[in-house]
């Protein structure tokens, strides 16, 4: 009889040191994941994820890497190949935000959040078609703007709305392996990304945009992203899933 334990599966989390990323990082930990935690420049916050991770017992490690470089996302792959010996989900939360009117938006703003939020998308979904084991998971993350259509997010949104159809059409393209591709779109989060900038008015008319009167937390976002990428969700594939408190 085998009494070995068998191995965790392994989970990278882009955008994993703060917001719902490290909200994510943490619940996927606690479903029995090992996690790769990838951050750009918040090195000291992903470290204390991995902390966090691993003083409850789980299994982590920090990876950095700019997700809108091929090279260093083919580089965290690799990484996280070589320290857990294959990958068996990737979650796709790196993200940025820029709130102007389309006719405000300069070329720095717009191709910073083409470059981070689709093709930073993108080049993750690229690899890890490559190379997620069969039976995997892939989530990305969208935004309910997307279905709201809010002024100002424009840029942003329409990024998002690429990575939706994308994570369709790859979900059609794995025919075969037994992966899914699923995205998750958030409505508004108490997260720094999402309350820097807005006046105290702003944030509670958006609270009060879904019949729950509330913001969504980080655990919320996660918790969906959970079932994705657990057993249990494994019937659900190529579907985007609006996490917001029935807002649209």
């Amino acid at each position: 009889m085998d009494t070995r334990t068998p191995p965790r599966p392994v989970a990278i989390v882009t955008g994993g040191s703060r917001g719902i990323g490290a909200a994510i990082a943490e619940r996927l930990a606690a479903d029995g994941h090992a996690v790769v935690v990838n951050y750009a420049g918040r090195r000291q916050d992903a470290e204390q994820v991995v902390e966090r991770i691993l003083a409850g017992g789980g299994e982590a490690i920090a990876l950095q890497a700019d997700v809108a470089d091929p090279a260093a996302v083919q580089r965290l792959f690799e990484a996280a190949e070589a320290r857990f010996g294959g990958i068996d989900v990737l979650i796709n939360n790196a993200g940025v935000m820029s709130l102007k009117p389309v006719a405000e938006t300069d070329d720095d703003q717009f191709d910073r959040m083409v470059d981070i939020n689709l093709k930073g998308s993108f080049n993750a979904m690229r690899e890890a078609a490559r190379r997620v084991r069969d039976g995997g998971r892939i989530v990305n993350v969208s935004t309910s703007v997307v279905g709201v259509k809010l002024e100002t997010y424009g840029v942003y949104a329409a990024t998002k709305a690429a990575v939706e159809l994308l994570t369709a059409i790859l979900s059609k393209e794995l025919r075969g392996r037994s992966i899914t591709v699923n995205a998750v779109a958030p409505g508004p989060t108490g997260t720094d990304l999402f309350l820097e900038g807005k006046s105290p008015e702003l944030i509670e008319r958006m609270a009060r945009m879904n019949p729950l009167e509330r913001l969504g937390t980080p655990d919320d976002i996660a918790a969906v992203v959970s079932f994705l990428a657990g057993p249990q969700g494994g019937w659900i594939n190529g579907q985007i899933v609006r996490a917001n408190g029935g807002m649209v």
